[in-house]
């Protein structure tokens, strides 16, 4: 093959000839022949120059030119031996033949010629692939001094070199300097290939500087001035106007001139800054309005070609926009579109009157101006297509499909063949512009996220040095990372620039679009344009430009004209006219409101004053979902203007009238006033999907970073304030739209809760739970309740357990709600509450504090329900949670209960809430021991940091442990409830307070007790002691609706009185019960002052319920009565005189039912407080003082109980029966204690205190329940009290020391004082007494003032006189009573009732009075005598005898109806009193002193003289005469005067004494008698009478008798004398007619014979 290549020249030559005959035949065989050589490259440079010449000659002879054609491509293609002057030959052929006429011929050798420049292109790049390796130096292009000096290029390098240099010129119309031969040539023809070369290889150009040199200095001049014609033309301009005729634009020119702009600026932007910046302001100018519609069409479509290009637009922006004194490119592009667009709609296209069917089949209809007819619609009658369009006030604008998305596929740039400029179509330019816009943003958004993307992945992972072109040269020698960082830096400022430049544009562009599109699918593709747009910017941090394209959207989503204040728009209303079909608010769409569009809601506007309805179309509604997309998708760079995404769903959703359901989701709901939404079948299909986005919306912000989060919930929040602005005021549905979605942001953002708890709550709290508008509130509360029930819910990691700060973070907003007082949020905040416990109760830990105080925040105004519900939380706690929470919490639980039971709104829960505070109590109990340590561990803990901090530990309490402190507060809520002014409260606490210090007591420390007493129990009774003294006196009608009160509770004073009785008696239990305890403490004697006072305050206090029980309670704490035992109290020790207690081993106590094991008994407990001894009481002193400090206070008690009132009137207080019982009953209980120390002067208080209390009276309506009745001798309990209390002092004194016993006299001073009550009862004070018999105690009288009734105080004085006998009987003896006169004043008093005799107010009384006093004097008058000689009795003796002397001879008349049985008794009554003179007294006569004797004597004889009263019948005379007593005086005086045995001048004294007496009672009745006899004439006289005269005669015969035998010594002669004196006396009875009388006469003179003496010789002087 070589050897035949070398000699090709020869081999060829035979083929050449044969073409040299031009013989068609032959040469077709010999033009083959060479095809065949060459295609087997055995053809040398030499043959292939032969060839090519013998070519050339048969082109000039035209013969078969196309296979010439053939050839040359064969000869061209197969190898490179053609080159220099050959090759321009050949190619000089190839252009020959294409202007032959032959049309076949042009066009193969057009398609050959481009073939063959093609090949010689490709030649240079392969050279330059071969040569590659090597570097050669390149030498630099002189300017343009020889055009053909290349000796630089290579050989195919050169040739290209040349044949593009040649078509400059062509194309200019110059001659070429290397194809020579060139007859004629085309511009289109010359730009053609130009533009094929530029775009196929630009890597020659850019690597060849001679190249590139050609395109600076040649082509783009030559562009420009080419250009010139469509540059100065000006479409509709007169041509007369300019000087020189305007050249018309060619269209066949000017399209292939844009065309190859296209390429330079793609491919060689690099080289042709400057140039570049000429032809885009150029392609600028093409789309004025003023230019022919194809130029505009093709420029438009060579701007689409760049706008594909994103790298490209990149550079412009880089070269031209970013340089300082350069054209701003890139944004002149961009607003050249948008006024392109703008041109469209403002001007409708002049030129072509009719549409021509566009190319893409679309059919329009009418024309264009036609705005009316809206030629967009077909067929107007039904089922109307609507063709895709935009429609601007009136000017209507087809959209055509004129090219795929992302690539600028031209229509009228590719007509090549076409001369005449063509007809546009009406909508094409508007299609391809708007293309352009969606083109530049798709491309410009694309390149700039991917870039971004990849600094950031790169910054993120590696410090690698992107593919960016790095700008800055003096930044080289830095380390890469500075490099990189500096890259970014600089790509960002282009980004940015980018941005800057296009948006406004773009927006003005794609808002009109918007405005005017009518089609969904160039909606959606605008919104799309803006949301990428608006992304961008949020990415790059352009603020502005980004709020602007984002208003854009959120204005394209409302009603046209809406008044939305952020988006800065008129808030002009729509104008519109409204009626109404069937109740429905229809909207009569005027021209003005501009749209064709399909409406598809009616709705309220969210406005203060909505006026009116507004529509919502299909587009507002595809706006608004791209605006949920925009802020799904791109939340994180929405930053602040989430306010304005968020602003306008708020309002669509208003008029879409979307409410918030369940955790803030928006569903469909009615509007609830004004005229009800309207909503169509389309969009109701469309609402839940909107409705399910903005929830997505709102989850998908948890993929927010954190400070895109707190954008939005600012914006947020801002939204909640302009809502809550328009609710003020009005009680309207207000939006909650922001309320929900930051309930549902919140929701989704549990994760990350902590960074936006606090702006969320803050908000919640502050600002919507405290809005006057209800339904606002209302969702505040459930947004603020629902986040924190899900916060606590919600598995965080760490979990809440070990998180204690988050979990306080997540309560706190709880606890803030109660600052709000409406009531409705406090419900909200209390069902949470409820629902936590009921979820989350177990795991509250350190939340308890803040849950607790929620529920104690509830105060008593707040309401029943309120309170209700809260409590409900409190029970659950009390019954479910108290083991799970910290001790230290219990506290607070008892803190709260006792605050609900403060609630004075409902008595039920205050009620119940006293039986919680007792459950606690148990629970303390029965986990005491865990409790004890736990709060020890806790005090351990804050002492220390109290101690670091130098600072004291504050609590309540402070010095007691912590336990103690915590039964101590309960002691202490309980306590103030008993003071609590409803009553059934008072009660329920105090009773709770008492048992629960009696049950659980013992747990506490020892030195507890002393804050027990004094701050809790005296504390309490202060006050209770205070309330009850200030209560009110009114009457209570009833007790709330139709219950009725016992009187005895009908006053507050009443029913305090009851809580005073049940404090007092709690507080004397716990005394009494636990004095073991008690008395050790230091203070015990004062606590015992203290609670003497309390008892005397309130036994003195005016309210007989009161003071009755104070006395019980006196009782109790003296021990004497034993404290109740019941199985529900733990074991006391046996109380009275405390030894030590006996102690059982372990004891168990059951309290309310539940047993549980005591492991400290109260023996060890007692133990614990003293080591190991048992507790000794304290010494007998200490113990002495109690008793005298209780005496004291006894003594108070009495003196000023029984004190009778000054002043008396209806009012007056007098203290009841019982109470006084109660109050003598204590005494004796208490005497035992103190009787060693009790002197004179206290049995002096006690005296006055007895006879105080026996004087007071009753009232009579107790009266018959105190007496039976008036008739049956009883004592009332009081006065056995009195009795009992003497008694035992008496006893006492009797076995008592000598220097007690002086008091025996006192006591019957005492008694004494009593027995006179039985005559004159005691006066008390001023009272006036009603005697019994006479009160008014009949029911008639109920509710009379009572009377005041003295008591029959008969029985009493007669127990009292026997008492005294008895007492006297022991002690008659006793040096005291002899000395002190007992026996004299016994018989003083006796005296009383004997004197009254039948005038005492009970017979019975004068009767024990006589058998009293002869049972005294039987004992005392020996007493007596034996003390005669000492004086102490003398003063006794006239007593003695006056007091006979008023009995014996008694005043009083018997009463009428006596019967002669009485009589007779009575009068044997008197008979034993002479019997008893005649026995005790006048046989001692001597030792009695004579007055007495005389006194006795005169009183016997008076006695035995018969008195008697004429008035008398003779049957009654006889009774009432008292024969028996006369006789018995008489007797008396008789045996008196004839003692034979006298032994001693004493005893003949009373001799003489009672004969003289006897003689003169003798006289006496005689002289009566006869004078009675001689009245009576024939008359009998009475029957005793004659018995008396009888008698006295006998009497005087036995006298004589008597005297006669007595020593003549013995018998005075006065005697004598006298007795001689009877005499005539006896005689003067002889006329007497009664035998029975005369025979005594008889007997009574007989002894008279013995004075008949002589008369004596001694009388001489007889007679004077």
């Amino acid at each position: 093959m070589p050897a035949l290549k070398e000699n090709s020249s020869e081999v060829v030559q035979p083929f050449l000839m044969g073409c040299g005959t031009k013989e068609p035949k032959i040469t077709q065989l010999c033009l083959a022949a060479i095809q065949r050589l060459m295609s087997h490259e055995v053809v040398s440079e030499a043959a292939a120059g032969n060839i090519i010449n013998m070519l050339w000659q048969l082109m000039e002879n035209s013969l078969e030119e196309l296979k010439l054609l053939q050839t040359v491509l064969v000869l061209l293609t197969t190898n490179t031996v053609v080159h220099d002057e050959a090759l321009s030959k050949a190619i000089v052929l190839c252009f020959r033949l294409h202007f032959t006429k032959d049309n076949i011929t042009n066009n193969t050798a057009a398609a050959t010629v481009r073939q063959v420049v093609t090949v010689v292109f490709e030649r240079v790049v392969a050279e330059d692939e071969r040569y590659k390796g090597t570097v050669d130096q390149p030498v630099a292009v002189q300017g343009n001094s020889n055009r053909r000096s290349v000796s630089t290029l290579k050989p195919c390098a050169k040739d290209a070199y040349m044949l593009f240099q040649d078509l400059c010129q062509l194309v200019n119309a110059d001659a070429p300097y290397w194809l020579v031969g060139m007859t004629e040539m085309t511009r289109t023809f010359g730009l053609e290939l130009l533009e094929s070369v530029l775009n196929d290889f630009p890597q020659v150009f850019l690597q060849h500087q001679e190249f590139s040199f050609l395109l600076k200095e040649r082509v783009c001049p030559l562009v420009i001035k080419l250009f010139s014609p469509n540059i100065k033309f000006r479409q509709g301009s007169s041509t007369s106007s300019s000087p020189a005729p305007v050249e018309k634009p060619y269209f066949p020119i000017c399209m292939r001139l844009l065309r190859v702009v296209s390429v330079l600026i793609k491919q060689f932007y690099s080289l042709l800054v400057t140039e570049c910046e000429i032809f885009l302001s150029l392609l600028v100018k093409f789309l004025d309005a003023d230019k022919p519609q194809w130029l505009r069409a093709v420029a438009v479509e060579s701007i689409h070609r760049l706008c594909v290009q994103p790298q490209l637009l990149r550079s412009f922006c880089q070269s031209y926009d970013m340089k300082q004194h350069s054209t701003k490119v890139f944004r002149d592009i961009v607003n050249a579109l948008g006024s392109f667009i703008q041109s469209l709609f403002l001007v409708p296209s002049t030129g072509n009157t009719s549409v021509t069917p566009s190319q893409t089949g679309s059919n329009a209809s009418g024309n264009t101006g036609s705005a009316q007819t809206n030629p967009g619609v077909l067929g107007m009658g039904g089922g109307a297509t609507v063709l895709p369009a935009f429609e601007y006030r009136g000017t209507w604008i087809p959209i055509l499909n004129v090219t795929v998305q992302g690539s600028a596929k031209a229509t009228y740039l590719e007509m090549l063949d076409k001369v005449e400029p063509p007809t546009i179509p009406e909508g094409y330019a508007m299609s391809v512009a708007f293309h352009c816009l969606l083109d530049l943003v798709r491309g410009i958004t694309t390149m700039i996220e991917g870039e971004l993307g990849e600094a950031e992945t790169v910054s993120h992972t590696t410090t690698e040095t992107t593919s960016l072109p790095a700008q800055s040269s003096e930044h080289q020698d830095l380390h890469s990372v500075s490099d990189q960082s500096e890259k970014e830096l600089v790509s960002r400022a282009v980004w940015e620039e980018m941005v800057n430049a296009c948006w406004c544009g773009l927006l003005a562009a794609l808002s009109l679009l918007l405005d005017a599109s009518t089609d969904e699918a160039a909606t959606e593709n605008i919104l799309k344009a803006e949301l990428t747009m608006a992304a961008l910017c949020g990415r790059l941090g352009l603020v502005t430009s980004r709020d602007a394209f984002i208003t854009a959207i959120c204005k394209g989503s409302l009603p046209p004209h809406y008044a939305l204040t952020v988006l800065n728009s008129t808030t002009a209303i729509l104008s519109s006219k409204s009626y109404s079909i069937q109740g429905q608010n229809v909207q009569m769409i005027s021209p003005s409101s501009e749209s064709h569009q399909q409406v598809v809601a009616v709705g309220q506007p969210l406005a203060l004053q909505p006026q009116g309805t507004v529509m919502l179309t299909s587009k507002n509604i595809q706006c608004m979902r791209t605006l949920l997309n925009l802020a799904h998708c791109h939340g994180a760079v929405l930053g602040t203007s989430w306010q304005l995404v968020l602003a306008t769903l708020q309002h669509l959703v208003w008029i879409l009238g979307l409410k918030p359901g369940v955790g803030g989701a928006l569903k469909p709901g009615r509007a609830v006033e004004g005229p009800s939404t309207v909503l169509t079948t389309a969009v109701m299909t469309d609402l839940p999907v909107i409705s399910n986005i903005l929830s997505r919306l709102f989850e998908s912000s948890q993929y927010l970073d954190d400070v895109s989060l707190h954008h939005l919930i600012n914006a947020l929040c801002s939204l909640s304030l302009e809502a809550m602005d328009m609710a003020y005021g009005n009680n309207k549905e207000p939006s909650l739209f922001a309320v929900a979605k930051l309930l549902e942001t919140g929701l989704v953002n549990m994760h990350r809760i902590e960074i936006l708890w606090r702006p969320l709550t803050g908000h919640l709290l502050e600002k919507v739970c405290q809005h006057p508008n209800s339904r606002m509130r209302e969702w505040g509360a459930e947004a603020l309740t629902s986040l924190i029930k899900a916060g606590l819910t919600f598995s965080h990691d760490p979990p809440l357990s070990q998180n204690q700060r988050l979990q306080l973070l997540l309560l706190n907003p709880l606890k803030e709600l109660s600052n709000i007082s409406h009531p409705d949020i406090r419900i909200k905040q209390l069902e949470c509450v409820l629902q936590i416990l009921q979820s989350q109760g177990d795991s509250l830990g350190p939340g308890w504090p803040l849950v607790l105080g929620v529920m104690g925040a509830i105060r008593s105004d707040q309401g029943e329900s309120l309170i209700r519900t809260a409590f409900q939380c409190l029970q659950l706690v009390v019954t479910d949670f108290l083991p799970t929470m910290p001790c230290t919490c219990l506290q607070i639980v008892v803190e709260v209960a006792g605050s609900f039971g403060l609630h004075n709104q409902e008595l039920n829960i205050s009620l119940t809430s006293i039986g919680l505070l007792w459950n606690i109590s148990d629970y303390f109990f029965q986990r005491g021991e865990i409790i004890e340590k736990e709060l020890n561990k806790e005090e351990a803990v804050l002492q220390k940091q109290a101690e670091e901090r130098g600072v004291m530990l504050n609590r309540p309490f402070h010095p007691a442990p912590p336990f103690d402190c915590l039964w101590l507060c309960l002691y202490a809520k309980l306590g103030e409830l008993c003071v609590d002014p409803r009553p059934a409260v008072r009660k329920s606490a105090g009773q709770t307070l008492f048992s629960t210090i009696g049950a659980h007591g013992t747990l506490l420390q020892h030195s507890t007790w002393h804050t027990v007493i004094w701050k809790v129990l005296f504390h309490l009774l202060d006050r209770v002691r205070e309330s009850s003294t200030t209560a009110d006196k009114e009457k209570i009608e009833s007790g709330g609706g139709n219950i009725l009160i016992h009187h005895s509770r009908d006053t507050a004073e009443k029913q305090w009185a009851e809580t005073w009785v049940l404090t007092l008696a709690g507080v004397a239990r716990i005394f009494n019960t636990r004095r073991y305890l008690l008395q050790p403490l230091g203070d015990f004697s004062q606590a015992w002052d203290v609670l003497l006072d309390h008892i005397q305050s309130a036994a003195l206090s005016k309210n007989n319920e009161v003071s009755l029980a104070a006395l019980k309670s006196f009782q109790e704490i003296l021990q004497i009565v034993s404290p109740v035992r019941d199985s529900e109290k733990p074991d006391t020790p046996p109380a009275i005189n405390v030894s030590v207690p006996v102690v059982v081993g372990t004891t168990t106590a059951t309290s309310l039912g539940r047993s549980f094991m005591r492991t400290d008994s109260i023996g060890e407990r007692i133990g614990r407080y003293n080591g190991s001894e048992p507790p000794v009481i304290t010494d007998e002193i200490e113990d002495l003082n109690l008793w005298w400090a209780a005496w004291n206070s006894w003594y108070r008690i009495g003196s000023e109980s029984t004190r009778p009132p000054i002043t008396c009137d209806k009012l007056t207080f007098i203290p009841s029966q019982p109470f006084l019982t109660a109050l003598i009953q204590i005494f004796p209980a208490l005497y035992q204690h103190i009787k060693t120390g009790f002197s004179m002067d206290d049995l002096q208080k006690l005296g006055v205190i007895l006879h105080g209390a026996v004087s007071v009276p009753i009232s009579s309506d107790a009266s018959p329940f105190i007496l039976p009745s008036y008739t049956e001798a009883v004592l009332t309990s009081l006065q056995e009290a009195v009795l009992t209390a003497l008694d035992v002092l008496q006893k006492a004194i009797c076995v008592g020391s000598e220097s007690m016993q002086i008091m025996y006299p006192a006591i019957f001073d005492q008694l004494l004082a009593f027995v006179e009550f039985s005559c004159k009862p005691p006066q008390y004070g001023q009272l006036e007494t009603k005697h019994i018999a006479n009160a008014k105690y009949n029911q008639i009288q109920l509710f009379a003032p009572a009377e005041w009734v003295a008591l029959n105080y008969v029985p009493f004085a007669e127990r009292s006189l026997e008492v005294v006998v008895d007492l006297y009987q022991k002690t008659a003896c006793h040096k005291a009573v002899v000395t002190e006169k007992v026996l004299q004043n016994i018989i003083k008093t006796l005296r009383i009732p004997l004197s009254l005799k039948y005038s005492c107010p009970s017979e019975s009384t004068w009767k024990l009075a006589v058998s009293s006093l002869l049972k005294v004097l039987s004992i005392g008058l020996p007493v007596a005598r034996q003390h005669a000689s000492s004086g102490k009795f003398d003063s006794m003796w006239p007593e003695l005898a006056n007091t006979f002397e008023d009995f014996l001879f008694t005043k009083s008349t018997p009463p009428d109806n006596l019967s002669i049985q009485e009589f007779q008794k009575n009068e044997s009554i008197d008979v034993e009193v002479v019997q008893l003179i005649s026995t005790e007294i006048l046989p001692y006569a001597n030792f009695i002193p004579k007055e007495f004797v005389g006194q006795i004597m005169t009183m016997l004889n008076k006695g035995s003289i018969h008195s008697q009263s004429s008035s008398f019948t003779e049957a009654e005379i006889d009774i009432r005469m008292r024969e028996e007593f006369s006789k018995v005086c008489f007797e008396t005086l008789l045996q008196f005067s004839f003692s034979n045995k006298v032994t001693t001048p004493q005893e003949g004294y009373i001799s003489r004494m009672a004969l003289s007496v006897l003689l003169k009672r003798s006289q006496d009745v005689l002289h009566r008698y006869i004078e009675d006899e001689r009245l009576s004439g024939k008359c009998p006289l009475p029957r005793q009478q004659v018995t008396e005269i009888i008698f006295v005669l006998k009497a005087v015969s036995t006298l004589i008798d008597s005297l006669k035998k007595t020593q003549p010594e013995n018998v005075d002669a006065n005697t004598w004398a006298q007795v001689i004196a009877l005499y005539p006396t006896l005689v003067e009875c002889i006329t007497c007619s009664s035998s029975e009388v005369c025979s005594a006469l008889k007997e009574a003179l007989v002894p008279f014979k013995d004075f008949m003496h002589p008369p004596a010789s001694k009388v001489q002087n007889g007679e004077s």
